[in-house]
């Protein structure tokens, strides 16, 4: 068998089928076709444009594996009515009431990896029309790393011992791995001919994103990211990557692809195979900087931010950490990173699931409505993160997405005073406040243009400034 190349093992299954695929595809998503696919805005690249337009990724759910849920339709008209417009699809089967995409073989109880689970992927078709007609982005997670260890690798299909396909001895992969995903002790995540090269396991792997493509291929409406924080060999995601992106092309496509790293401090080396790679990664994840607070949040975001001005991709973070009694911060941290990555210009911000995150919670459909209200008021896609033009800020104070001279907006997570040189601006500003907690307009004020002005918030909680030219 050739595994040598990035096709490898079902190349022979394409031809027809990707043609098939890009047919269905164009019926699907209608005249707008390809140009329509969600892809960097071309005015501004560090953003995305949907159906020819720019648009902001806003989201949250209840749950990561979207397609598994019972109450799905429920779930994406609750995100819908808040002005939600992103959610998180790892494929994953590991809790209870999710299926796996494999049938069973018999009585025995054991899989048949040439046969396919029709209920699985009826869940995933159903998932990608309901989520495509309300015009909701999704980020597909392709691998999902926990289901790849420990005891839900102990009743995955694609280990040798649960199923009739093949052995342990001709897989090359482990039947028991009892260590936590970072210590990478499954070679599942080595089968690609750059790494251990197994090609029994390899074919399997193929022939399940085969399966996965042929879904997604025919929307526009899908982003691909290869796994779900990972600290595997980076050959890894850099196969799935060239891999989908082939298969893509066989069916006249384009996608958008990335990788999600585990490491929470994104100025590890361990991202440095995203971010330096644009041939690979068309744009990046750093959701596990969501694990940081406050200034340092944001700053680090920034850092690597900059490092992309010269040739920008988006910037997403398909998870927001931070809820009361979780793990990683509670709900008013969550809800700082949620604003301070789209002041940070960031693409897409979606709340994690409960508990880690505050999911579609009352309070997260809040944030969104109110992120709608304060983006929806001034050009967003213009703008820059532009701390620099705030003055006497104290760390996590204020930050400032601005384009000088024409409009300025600046994110209060609580009560606070700062001044922000608008001395580009030629002409008289006006000043709407929005308080963000509870969803307000505050009526327009007037201030000379040129200078320093001062910005007091009204009152406690978390403000948004929005400054512009008077007409």
């Amino acid at each position: 068998m050739n595994v040598g190349s990035h096709v490898g093992i079902g190349g022979l299954l394409v031809g027809l089928g990707m043609l098939a695929f890009a047919a269905a595809g164009r019926a699907a998503e209608g005249p707008a076709g390809e140009a329509g696919r969600i892809q960097p805005y071309p005015k501004n690249r560090f953003y995305w444009q949907h159906k020819g337009k720019s648009v902001l990724l806003l989201g949250g759910s209840v749950e990561d594996n979207l397609f598994q849920i019972p109450k799905l339709v429920e779930q994406l008209d609750t995100l819908a009515a808040c002005g939600g417009n992103y959610v998180r699809c790892v494929m994953s089967s590991r809790d209870e009431g999710d299926v796996w995409p494999f049938a069973k073989a018999g009585r025995g109880g054991k899989y048949d990896l040439d046969k396919w689970n029709g209920e699985y992927w009826r869940r995933f078709e159903t998932f990608l029309a309901e989520t495509a007609r309300r015009d909701v982005i999704v980020q597909i997670e392709v691998w999902a790393t926990f289901d790849h260890y420990r005891d839900i690798w102990a009743r995955n299909p694609l280990n040798p011992a649960n199923n009739v396909t093949y052995t342990a001895a001709e897989s090359g992969l482990p039947t028991r791995v009892n260590s936590h995903p970072v210590r990478t002790e499954n070679d599942f995540f080595r089968s690609v001919p750059e790494a251990k090269n197994l090609p029994v396991a390899l074919k399997y792997q193929q022939r399940f994103v085969e399966k996965l493509l042929s879904y997604s291929l025919k929307h526009t409406h899908v982003l691909y990211t290869m796994d779900n924080e990972t600290s595997v060999t980076p050959k890894w995601g850099a196969y799935w990557s060239r891999f989908i992106r082939q298969k893509a092309k066989q069916a006249g496509r384009t996608v958008e692809t990335t990788e999600m790293w585990d490491k929470w401090d994104i100025n590890h080396r361990m991202h440095d195979a995203t971010f330096d790679h644009p041939e690979l990664y068309s744009f990046v994840d750093i959701s596990q900087n969501n694990h940081n607070k406050g200034q340092t949040h944001y700053d680090n975001m920034q850092k690597r931010r900059r490092t992309l001005v010269k040739r920008p991709r988006p910037l997403t973070c398909v998870k927001i950490y931070g809820a009361d009694g979780g793990r990683f911060g509670n709900t008013r941290d969550g809800i700082e990173r949620f604003w301070r990555n789209i002041f940070g210009g960031l693409a897409a911000a979606r709340f994690h699931r409960p508990d880690s995150g505050i999911g579609l919670s009352k309070r997260a459909q809040r944030m969104i409505r109110s992120a709608r209200e304060v983006t929806g008021a001034f050009d967003v896609f213009t703008c820059e993160p532009r701390n620099d033009l705030l003055g006497g800020r104290k760390p996590n104070e204020a930050y400032c997405l601005a384009r000088p001279g024409r409009q300025y907006a600046v994110y209060f997570p609580a009560a606070g005073e700062v001044t922000l040189d608008a001395k580009a601006a030629r002409g008289q500003l006006r000043i709407r406040w929005y308080e963000i907690d509870k969803g307000k307009w505050r009526a327009a004020e007037k201030s000379a243009g040129g200078g320093k002005l001062k910005l007091k918030t009204p009152g406690g909680g978390q403000w948004a400034a929005i400054l512009f030219l008077s007409s």
